[in-house]
């Protein structure tokens, strides 16, 4: 289809955001107003305009150094957002499995509107009591949360109001290093840390994370311990593999 022409009996400005949301997902982020213009035949102006809105809704995001556009998380939440029971079937082999390596409880989660809420639990396997935790909402500052939170749009995620400069900062590290750590979690003297699960589309679906004692996820620095944050980032990336996201 030429972007520019339209087509008989269509609503001119949804199929020009169409046109634009095709370019960008091709661009791989590599692309910015100008070019997104040129390669829909709009004038700049009205591409700017209808990029605007699109980021406002949160189907595309704008990198604030570049100015370069790729597809926002809300745009993946509604045609490619996975079903909770197939994502946990998904993830379900290696849960399990990170979960018998690190001697610890495995979580995974996601974002339900703006709560962290766990879709499936691994019991840690040590025969000890624990109660099941799926459905459970956790506080947004856990690892887990953190993940999500950090790779969530502005306007799909938190709207508890403006995140402060030390937790965007916080969360901007999350985004960068692939993963993130709590030394406080939700019970005293445990800790966690998560890494994102990607989908097919290449963006954050989901997080899996690791519970347990501080002194054994961290050194006495606070420092995650590199042999089991690489199995938590490990099993992540192998999760993201099974739900196809490009590069996992």
């Amino acid at each position: 289809m030429a972007y520019g022409r339209a087509v008989p009996g269509s609503v001119q400005s949804i199929e020009r955001a169409a046109a634009i949301l095709q370019v960008v997902a091709g661009s791989g982020g590599t692309l910015g107003v100008t070019d997104i213009a040129e390669a829909v035949g709009l004038a700049k102006t009205t591409a700017h305009s209808l990029l605007r809105t699109l980021l406002q809704v949160g189907f595309v995001e704008q990198d604030p150094a570049t100015g370069r556009y790729a597809l926002g998380v809300a745009l993946l939440r509604l045609g490619s957002t996975l079903d909770t029971n197939e994502l946990r079937a998904r993830a379900s082999n290696w849960a399990d499995a990170l979960a018998a390596r690190s001697g610890h409880a495995v979580r995974l989660a996601a974002l339900a509107g703006d709560e962290v809420v766990v879709v499936h639990h691994v019991f840690r396997p040590d025969d000890s009591a624990q109660l099941l935790e799926v459905g459970t909402a956790l506080p947004s500052g856990c690892a887990l949360g953190k993940v999500l939170r950090a790779h969530s749009h502005p306007h799909t995620g938190s709207r508890s109001g403006a995140r402060s400069s030390a937790v965007a900062t916080e969360l901007a590290e999350v985004r960068a290093r692939g993963w993130a750590a709590d030394r406080v979690e939700h019970q005293p003297g445990v800790g966690g840390i998560a890494a994102p699960v990607r989908g097919a589309g290449g963006l954050v679906v989901a997080a899996l994370g690791i519970t347990g004692a501080q002194s054994a996820l961290f050194d006495v620095r606070g420092t995650p311990r590199p042999l089991v944050l690489s199995m938590v980032t490990d099993a992540a990336h192998a999760v993201s593999r099974e739900l196809g996201a490009p590069g996992a």
